[in-house]
């Protein structure tokens, strides 16, 4: 299955997968207490691939309870940490082992490009939990310089109780940084995937139990965000909440918090990211490749695109040229064709807002210099707009879809406002031959990531969040996400005197 490259072979492994439809807690697939359902749709196609367990407070009330006793008895929480280790090593093993499957399955439920998923999405997502399992056997904690009559210990204890709501545009990918990190510590988890994109999420719970992980460790709830993503914002059993999606929605897990027990709250939101081109930059090919890359990659969909392109105003027109001769290779279509670089948006209401902005740009007297057209209410083509002003929404607001906003600048200082100026700051990207005006961006730019002469969001061993509305209370990747799903403990001892 891994030599597969043809839609047709693509699609007869679509019409022959097998997957999960229930909401899976304390190690068994089960139907929700109230016996509804919600329809699972291949975006590209508008066919319905399943009905899944559209889950509730009852249904969280059960997995959290669950989870409870799984923490509190010490079955995984207290595991020798070599064990999990290898548990979770094994579970990277039965993911790569299915890969193709995972890939096939994540592209028709989601819209992505399979060539994508079989390229990136899925290998990345396994290297992270290989990544976070290796790292469980070689955090050291630490102690204190308490003088000579004291030992103080600095410890990390697993946090509990874990919900982790997922967004839909990177499914595995994003379940794999937050689970990585909260099993490897040792915590039970409830996660609830993206109402849109469910199914591949349910298949890795099956490999979970596969490779041992023990029943009421990691449950997972489906359905919608208010009926089943508010009850795990306000459940008082809960002890943190990880949230990756839209800003709107993130300060509404900080009401939760406030409004029950207090949990903490890490929240990766929205962005919308500044590509800066100084007239230096060197290769403008090059240039282009990268920036087409930052804005188009997954259809736009994608919180860290590089959406605004602030270029000086003397290599713009060369620029622009440079990057309609890169967007000859992204053809649009097919998800499951994978010479398709661009798939469908997820879904048709999503389609809708994108389409609106193709609208406002018309309605703002900017120009659509690239692409512009749309197919099927589903499919979007890579565009271009110019003469974007810093006013605009086109410039301001995150469109989560493939359009690239263009604005020019001047000088080095108003390169930066510009890059600074949205509610936004999660990532960035730099261009330019002049070391010391790369540093002065980068440093200036108010942004959790930022690339020179490239786009990317690191690896896994690089932290990623946000500033400003971008993000809140910690980082995924690396190993600072591990610190967020621990308390730190101070033992104090006093070895002076004897009781």
């Amino acid at each position: 299955m891994s030599n597969v490259h043809t839609p047709r072979d693509y699609s007869a492994i679509a019409k022959n997968l097998n997957f999960p439809t229930q909401a899976f807690i304390n190690g068994q697939f089960c139907d929700s207490i109230s016996g509804e359902t919600f329809a699972s749709v291949n975006p590209a196609t508008g066919a319905v691939l399943a009905q899944v367990a559209a889950c509730n407070k009852s249904d969280v009330d059960l997995a959290v309870y669950h989870a409870r006793q799984a923490f509190e008895d010490g079955r995984w929480s207290r595991l020798h940490p070599s064990e999990r280790k290898q548990i979770l090593l094994r579970l990277a093993q039965l993911m790569e082992e299915h890969q193709t499957e995972l890939s096939v399955l994540e592209s028709i439920d989601s819209g992505k490009p399979v060539g994508e998923c079989v390229a990136v999405d899925i290998p990345e997502t396994i290297k992270t939990i290989r990544w976070h399992a290796e790292l469980i056997d070689k955090i050291y904690d630490t102690s204190a310089p308490a003088g000579p009559n004291v030992l103080a210990l600095v410890s990390r204890e697993a946090i509990g109780v874990v919900g982790l709501v997922l967004p839909w545009n990177f499914p595995l990918l994003m379940l794999a940084w937050k689970i990585g990190p909260a099993l490897a510590a040792g915590n039970s988890l409830v996660i609830k995937p993206a109402e849109l994109t469910t199914l591949s999420t349910l298949r890795v719970a099956e490999l979970a139990q596969a490779a041992g992980i023990p029943a009421g460790v990691l449950n997972v709830v489906t359905g919608t965000g208010k009926d089943a993503g508010e009850p795990i914002g306000l459940h008082p059993d809960i002890d943190m909440v990880s949230f990756t999606g839209s800003t709107v929605t993130g300060r509404k897990f900080l009401h939760y918090a406030a409004d029950s027990n207090l949990k903490r709250i890490v929240l990766e939101c929205g962005g919308k990211n500044p590509a800066v081109v100084l007239a230096d930059a060197e290769n403008l090919d090059t240039v282009a490749s990268h920036v087409v890359n930052g804005a188009f990659w997954n259809m736009g969909e994608n919180c860290s695109a590089t959406s605004r392109l602030i270029v000086h105003s003397s290599i713009k027109d060369a620029l622009l040229l440079a990057i309609g001769k890169a967007l000859e290779s992204w053809k649009t279509g097919d998800p499951l064709d994978a010479e398709n670089k661009i798939g469908a948006l997820v879904s048709r209401q999503h389609f809708s807002k994108v389409n609106r902005y193709l609208a406002i740009a018309q309605s703002e007297g900017c120009k659509i210099v690239l692409g512009g057209k749309t197919h099927h209410n589903i499919f979007v083509e890579p565009t271009v707009i110019d003469g974007v002003t810093p006013n605009s929404q086109l410039f301001q607001e995150e469109i989560f879809g493939p359009i690239l906003a263009v604005t020019t600048f001047e000088t080095l200082e108003q390169a930066l406002e510009l890059a600074n100026n949205t509610n936004y700051g999660l990532a960035a990207s730099v261009y330019t031959a002049n070391n010391r005006h790369a540093m002065q961006l980068a440093r200036g730019i108010k942004a959790g990531t930022v690339t020179i002469n490239c786009f990317g969001e690191g690896d896994v061993s690089t932290p990623f969040g946000g500033f400003k509305e971008s993000g809140f209370g910690g980082r995924d990747k690396s190993i600072y996400a591990h610190d967020q799903y621990t308390e730190i403990k101070t033992l104090w001892i006093d070895i002076a005197e004897s009781v």
